[in-house]
């Protein structure tokens, strides 16, 4: 029998695509080129409508602003504050308004006046449904946060709540939700926001550098939670060759969250959320929770196979049914 690229996942396919690349790159959700006088970090996405984005949700300028956003939100995850350009791949049908075209660029523009960065070139094609590819590029600069650079004795880092781009999807969608409770208007108005315009962490990458103490070294594992809280530390734990051990009673929550239960699946899986998620010498890590207001230590690294548990040592299993499937 055939395999189709439904059957092997996005995870598989990366895996058998690491052969085609030198060891370690594919660890990473970017690529580090030096040049002469600097080092370049590279990141690519791509958005494809019905799958990442849905005009039935967000309007066009909406869309401009989250396709650069999520790679402003890879370049700052590994350390990159200083965005230097973008390049832009289309692919329209026909029948699309320029208006369409006009609005998306509109919010990219936006981004970049937030962000920094320019736009410096790119491609159009003709095809069934729209895709925008997204090229970014930054300067590396210290901490080169890289998902296999967390060692046993690490602490574990979030610095925000999750859950909440989540519900705002299922808001936009009038989706069931997970059990009747009533929500607070500035809940469900921050949700709403958190799904349609994303702002990566660039706050949070300020705060981890001013706080560093002198005694340590600049080493730091790092990445963002696009793809939801416990799926961003697993990804960790396979680079880095480690095991997590996380506490239930550091997860943050939103201050209107409800406190039903059932409401924690969308906190650790519920992804497009874009928070930092870091694993730091124990000094760092207790400096930047007192730095940063919504940084909070959340678990430790330790040695092991990759996996993760929590504090009474019962294994997390991450359900694909919950996760955010690409094929």
């Amino acid at each position: 029998m055939t395999t189709t690229i439904k059957d092997l996942g996005e995870i598989e396919l990366l895996n058998r695509l690491k052969k085609y690349m030198r060891y370690g790159q594919i660890d990473d959700d970017l690529a580090e080129i030096k040049t002469l006088n600097k080092s370049l970090l590279i990141n690519t996405d791509l958005l494809v409508e019905k799958i990442h984005f849905s005009e039935k949700i967000s309007n066009a300028k909406d869309i401009g602003w989250k396709c650069l956003t999520t790679n402003i939100s890879d370049l700052i995850c590994s350390g990159s504050e200083n965005i230097i350009s973008f390049t832009v791949g289309l692919v329209l049908p026909s029948h699309t308004h320029w208006e369409w075209v006009e609005n998306l660029y509109e919010g990219m523009w936006e981004a970049m006046q937030e962000f920094g960065g320019e736009i410096i070139g790119g491609d159009c094609s003709c095809g069934d449904t729209k895709m925008v590819s997204i090229t970014a590029i930054g300067e590396k600069k210290q901490p080169r946060l890289h998902r296999g650079n967390a060692i046993p004795g690490d602490y574990i880092v979030s610095t925000g709540f999750h859950g909440l781009s989540r519900l705002g999807l299922a808001l936009l969608t009038s989706e069931k939700l997970p059990s009747e409770v009533q929500l607070s208007s500035q809940l469900t108005n921050k949700a709403i926001s958190t799904h349609k315009r994303p702002y990566p962490a660039i706050k949070a990458l300020k705060a981890l550098k001013e706080c560093k103490p002198r005694s340590t070294s600049w080493r730091a594992a790092g990445t963002d939670s696009s793809d939801g809280l416990i799926e961003s530390i697993r990804g960790i734990c396979q680079s880095s060759n480690c095991q997590a051990v996380l506490s239930k009673t550091s997860i943050l929550k939103d201050p209107d969250w409800p406190e039903d239960s059932m409401w924690d699946e969308w906190i650790l899986n519920g992804g497009e959320d874009y928070e930092l998620i870091l694993t730091l010498p124990r000094e760092w890590a207790e400096a930047l929770s007192k730095e940063l207001k919504s940084a909070q230590i959340i678990g430790f690294i330790k040695e092991g196979k990759p996996n993760i548990f929590w504090d009474n040592l019962e294994p997390i299993n991450i359900e694909k049914s919950n996760l955010f499937q690409h094929f």
